[in-house]
C-alpha cells in the first residue's frame, strides 16, 4: 500500500500529465489541538479535486474556494494561517482554539516531485526544503532522526520510511503486518532462517534478510525509531532475536504467545541470558492490544495498534486476566 506522501505525489503527477494545474499544501506548524500534524500534505487541482488533507474538512473547503476563484495562483510559495481568532477557529472546525500555518506551493516543480517519489519508493529517507523568499526547492538525503523544520520562511519536511520494523518469522501474520506497517511509513524487513517459511515470502517492499535472528538484529543497529516483533512461536528463534532487541534502544519489542508462554519466556530470558529485569520488562507480550483478535489480519491490526500507541506515547492499559468465576455466565 502506498504511503500518504506517495498518494499525494502520484495525484500531482497524474493531474499534470492530464493537463491540470495543481498546488501542493503543507502543514508547516500547528498550535493547540490541530486535526493534522505538521508535515501533512494535500494536493489541490485547478477544478477543486483534492488528494490528502490538512484538517478535518472545513479548511480544505476554503482552500478549494481559493483555488477556484484564483487566489491560489502564480508560481511563488506563500503562507496561509487559519484559526488566529476564536471565531475563525470555530468557523474552520479547529478544536480548542487550534491554529494551522500552511505553506502553499501554487505550481510545484513536477520533475523534482518525480525525483522525490522515486527516492521514497526506493526506501530512501529524504528531506525537501522550500524557501519562501527565493521560491527555490531542494531535495536531499535525510538522516534518521531528522525532524521537520520551519522558521517562518524556510520549510524542511522529511519523507520516506522514518520508522523501521523487523519481523522475525515469515508467517501469515507477518504477511498482513508488513503491508499495514508500510502504509504507516515503516521500512519493513523480515528474518526467518526456516526455509519452509522463507521460501514463500513474497511481500513487495519487505525484503527477506538472510541470517540468524540475533545476527540480523545486531546488524540493523536498532535505534529509537525501530520496532522488532518475534512471530515464529519458536523459542530457539524468538529468544535469539529478543536477546539483542531488548538490549537495544528500539522503541517497541514484542513477541507472539499467550500470557503463560510470555511469563515462561520472561523467566527464561532472566535465567539463561545476560538481561536485566528492566530490559526484560520492556518486552511486549502477549503482543498487541487486547481487542479480541483471533485471525492473522486481526492480530496484525492489534500489533500495529500497540506499536502506534507506544510510538505516540499513549497509555496502553491491559485488563487483568479473567478468573474462572468471572470468565462467563453459568460457570459456577
Amino acid at each position: 500500500m502506498d504511503s500518504q506522501d506517495l498518494q499525494v505525489l502520484a495525484a500531482l503527477r497524474r493531474w499534470a500529465a492530464d493537463g491540470h494545474r495543481a498546488a501542493l499544501v503543507t502543514v508547516a506548524r500547528t498550535w493547540g489541538s490541530a486535526p493534522r500534524p505538521a508535515g501533512a500534505w494535500m494536493a489541490l487541482r485547478d477544478d477543486g479535486r483534492v488528494q490528502g488533507s490538512v484538517s478535518g474538512g472545513c479548511i480544505e473547503d476554503d482552500l478549494v474556494a481559493r483555488m477556484l476563484d484564483g487566489r491560489i495562483a502564480g508560481s511563488r510559495p506563500f503562507v496561509l494561517t487559519y484559526g488566529v481568532t476564536r471565531d475563525e477557529a470555530a468557523r474552520f472546525g479547529l478544536p480548542c482554539g487550534g491554529t494551522l500555518e500552511l505553506v502553499v506551493e501554487p505550481a510545484p516543480d513536477m520533475a523534482r516531485l518525480a525525483d522525490l517519489a522515486a527516492r521514497i519508493e526506493a526506501g530512501q529517507l529524504v528531506r525537501r526544503d522550500v524557501d519562501i523568499d527565493t521560491s527555490t526547492v531542494a531535495v536531499a538525503d535525510a538522516c534518521r532522526g531528522e525532524a521537520l523544520g520551519w522558521d517562518g520562511r524556510r520549510l524542511s519536511t522529511i519523507h520516506g520510511p522514518r520508522w523501521r520494523l523487523l519481523i522475525i518469522g515469515a508467517s501469515q501474520i507477518g504477511r498482513y503486518l508488513a503491508p499495514m506497517a508500510q502504509a504507516l511509513d515503516y521500512a519493513v524487513s523480515v528474518c526467518d532462517p526456516r526455509e519452509e517459511y522463507s521460501a514463500e515470502w513474497d511481500v513487495p517492499g519487505a525484503p527477506l534478510v538472510p541470517g540468524m535472528p540475533d545476527d540480523v538484529v545486531t546488524a540493523m543497529l536498532p535505534d529509537p525509531h525501530t520496532a522488532i516483533v518475534a512471530l515464529t512461536h519458536d523459542p530457539k528463534l524468538d529468544d535469539m532475536a529478543l536477546l539483542e532487541a531488548l538490549k537495544s534502544p528500539a522503541f517497541y519489542v514484542g513477541a507472539l504467545g499467550s500470557r503463560v508462554n510470555n511469563a515462561t519466556r520472561r523467566a527464561r530470558l532472566l535465567e539463561y541470558f545476560d538481561l536485566s529485569e528492566g530490559e526484560v520488562e520492556r518486552l511486549r507480550g502477549p503482543i498487541g492490544l487486547p481487542i479480541g483478535s483471533r485471525t492473522p489480519p486481526e492480530i496484525a491490526v492489534s500489533i500495529l495498534a500497540e506499536m502506534t500507541a507506544v510510538k505516540n506515547g499513549a497509555a496502553v492499559i491491559r485488563p487483568e486476566p479473567a478468573t474462572p468465576a468471572s470468565a462467563g455466565c453459568g460457570l459456577g
